[in-house]
């Protein structure tokens, strides 16, 4: 098919089972990347046919967890279970066009069919006794609508990531369509949607690719062109296994309370089983630029969080710092935690350049900027208490004094601070130690200068002069 921009129609379509799993995110990533770097169209279909697991909480997880990692779809989300109609209608023409047959033979018979053949040792593919046996000849009885498939030859998928795929044909047998209670099955509620849909790329786990050979065949019955396939490796965990509870977060939701930005998910994401070069830092226009199917990997892809920490420095140091703040908003928004007053955000602006630079996460940035989200009196944690003496109180009280007149330059606090330390004969990291108390309440902050420049002079001599006083 023809890789131009006015034809690419990809799509994701999970089930609403549960959560928005990593593995769906990614296959939705790849999707949307692949459409939208390509003006094409980008569609959500919830597959919510199985009308006992399916809840409206879970669709509402899945749209959640694809609005947080900035996946934008095109039109609405469409409800496949709303098409069964449409389905059973495509059902009833195959059946009228020969392409498929009633099927009378009750489960207990089929059962009795594969007991039997277990028990020869031969194939317990079903084979129903149904498939020409003249209309005229049908008994008066429940009946499910099944594909003739053919019997011989070969199905051939052209895989855009897995290559050529033969399936023989007398190893899949007439798959049911349409149910003895008139409803679709998945595999051809799939296809229909697809086709109706206008699909040309369908880009999915390979857990899907057997599912390929069956639905290739049903686009052949109705003269329908196929798409082009493109089944992707899993995700397994950092030891190589199938990914499970005990590796760690499955849910887009979790990643994101665990304050990732959505940039750097959507950037670690695209790297779990596509590559390009060896560019492993990229922004979203550049992945967009670059993305393709022939750059995806035919090996399962392993879920690694320290990569994933690194790529999440990388995009908080490249955020806009506004941007930044607003990412903090919605973080804590969606954690339920409180919301920042003006003062903090304010002071989080200010502050920003020197708290973005090396903060691996969200928390991360927001524990190292402590010290504009606290308000006066500044408490002190255990070891920054253990900072605090008589003798380092009374130098906060005489640094104060000083302080009073400075003009409020990086070098001038430099100066009288490198003075004071060695007017005491101390080395300037005893005498930090007790100002990021005073100024912070804990022994890890920014530099006390930063600190001292983002605070400025009249809150700083204030927090200064609380502790100092506080030991009396």
């Amino acid at each position: 098919m023809a890789d131009t921009a006015a034809q690419i129609v990809t799509r994701f379509a999970p089930s609403p089972t549960g959560f928005l799993h990593i593995g769906g995110a990614r296959t939705a990533l790849f999707n949307w990347l692949y459409a939208r770097g390509r003006g094409g169209k980008f569609l959500l279909r919830i597959e919510d046919t199985d009308r006992a697991r399916s809840t409206p909480e879970a669709t509402e997880a899945i749209l959640n967890g694809l609005t947080w990692l900035g996946l934008d779809w095109d039109g609405a989300p469409t409800s496949q279970f709303a098409a069964r109609d449409r389905h059973a209608e495509v059902a009833h023409q195959m059946l009228a066009q020969g392409h498929a047959y009633k099927c009378f033979s009750t489960p207990d018979e089929i059962q009795a069919f594969r007991e039997a053949a277990r028990a020869e040792n031969r194939s317990t593919l079903f084979l129903s006794p149904w498939r020409d046996v003249p209309a005229a000849e049908h008994p008066d009885a429940p009946f499910v609508i099944r594909l003739r498939a053919p019997r011989d030859g070969e199905t051939v998928i052209e895989d855009a990531v897995q290559g050529t795929v033969t399936f023989r044909n007398d190893q899949l047998d007439d798959m049911v369509l349409l149910r003895s209670d008139g409803t679709p099955t998945y595999m051809l509620a799939v296809v229909v949607d697809d086709h109706d849909m206008g699909v040309t790329h369908v880009i999915r786990g390979d857990d899907h690719l057997n599912n390929a050979a069956r639905q290739a065949q049903i686009y052949t019955a109705m003269g329908w062109d196929l798409p082009v396939f493109a089944h992707i490796p899993l995700i397994h965990g950092p030891d190589g296994k199938k990914l499970s509870k005990r590796h760690g977060a499955l849910g887009v939701e979790e990643y994101a309370a665990m304050g990732y930005p959505p940039t750097a998910m959507r950037n670690y994401l695209a790297r779990l089983g596509w590559s390009h070069g060896d560019d492993e830092l990229f922004t979203d226009a550049e992945a967009m630029e670059w993305f393709d199917l022939s750059g995806i990997g035919k090996s399962p892809a392993r879920l690694d969080f320290k990569k994933l920490e690194s790529v999440a420095a990388w995009h908080i140091a490249q955020m806009a710092d506004a941007d930044l703040v607003a990412e903090i908003e919605r973080f804590l928004a969606l954690t339920a935690a409180p919301p920042l007053s003006q003062v903090q955000k304010d002071g989080l602006l200010t502050a920003m350049y020197c708290l973005k630079d090396r903060a691996r996460s969200l928390p991360d940035l927001m524990d190292k900027a402590q010290f504009v989200l606290v308000s006066r009196p500044v408490k002190q944690d255990e070891k920054a208490a253990a900072q605090l003496d008589t003798v380092s109180r009374g130098i906060l009280s005489e640094l104060t004094e000083q302080l009073q007149n400075a003009s409020w330059t990086r070098d001038t606090l430099e100066a009288i601070l490198n003075q004071v330390a060695e007017a005491h004969e101390l080395k300037f990291g005893k005498l930090a130690g007790p100002i990021r108390a005073a100024l912070a309440g804990r022994t890890v902050s920014p530099s006390v200068f930063d600190m001292m420049l983002v605070l400025g002079q009249s809150e700083t001599l204030a927090r200064l002069d609380d502790t100092a006083r506080s030991g009396s």
